[in-house]
């Protein structure tokens, strides 16, 4: 039986490669929007996060561009975050948030905390 070459991943012209690993991570985030149309909350899950941002499944459809503020703890911490960040990704109910404010301890937490994780853009189990 014949076998053809795998093809080679190549990225779309108009997408840019990541900047941070992103690491599987389960968690509630509290999604708050601000627009014209008002304030709305929105009870959203957490399912990736990297040093840049989070990836965040919500019953919405939130505008690309639109700066949001986002609430939530790390697993197994106490500590609140609260956050800015923009929407600069989203298919259906999956949105990819890239975070704007983002202090140095929480920075510097995220790069000891995330590597304890498993990686979300791996092919291996």
């Amino acid at each position: 039986m014949p076998s053809t070459p795998a093809k080679a991943f190549k990225l779309s012209p108009d997408r840019h490669p990541r900047l941070y690993p992103r690491y599987r991570c389960e968690f509630p985030v509290t999604v708050n929007t601000f627009s014209d149309k008002g304030h709305h909350q929105l009870s959203a899950h957490g399912r990736d996060l990297s040093e840049g941002g989070v990836g965040v499944v919500a019953a919405a459809e939130i505008p690309l561009g639109e700066v949001c503020s986002l609430t939530f703890s790390l697993p197994g911490s106490s500590e609140i975050w609260q956050v800015r960040a923009v929407l600069r990704y989203r298919r259906g109910f999956h949105h990819g948030f890239e975070f704007l404010t983002i202090s140095d301890s929480q920075s510097d937490m995220l790069a000891k905390y995330l590597p304890e994780l498993a990686r979300a853009d791996s092919i291996l189990p």
